[in-house]
């Protein structure tokens, strides 16, 4: 019975261990800066790793008042990219820890 518990402590200890380097992981990516960028990096949006848009960068020649679509449309791409690439590092960081766990 008792080798039980001793089982289970240990195992306690690795997911304490495990949740404090997954937290040290988290807050290291949520200071990092994503930059995504449009075609021609006409725009660049840069984020943090926790999604938060700290900077948006536009060529002053794309900007058209008569075709403000095309500028949407730019602004839209380096946003989705850097959300990609925040995405894309999240998994590579974090997945080691949620691997194989339910809803992950």
């Amino acid at each position: 019975m008792m080798r039980g518990m001793g089982n289970m402590q240990g195992m306690m200890k690795q997911v304490q261990k495990m949740q404090k380097e997954m937290t040290k992981a988290q807050a290291a990516l949520n200071e990092k800066e994503f930059v995504g960028v449009s075609t021609n990096e006409y725009v660049k949006a840069t984020f943090t790793g926790d999604r938060k848009m700290i900077g948006l960068t536009v060529v002053p020649d794309v900007i058209d008042p008569e075709d403000s679509e095309m500028l949407q449309d730019l602004v839209m791409m380096a946003v989705n990219d850097a959300l990609t690439k925040i995405e894309k590092e999240t998994e590579q960081t974090l997945g080691k820890y949620t691997k194989g766990m339910p809803g992950f």
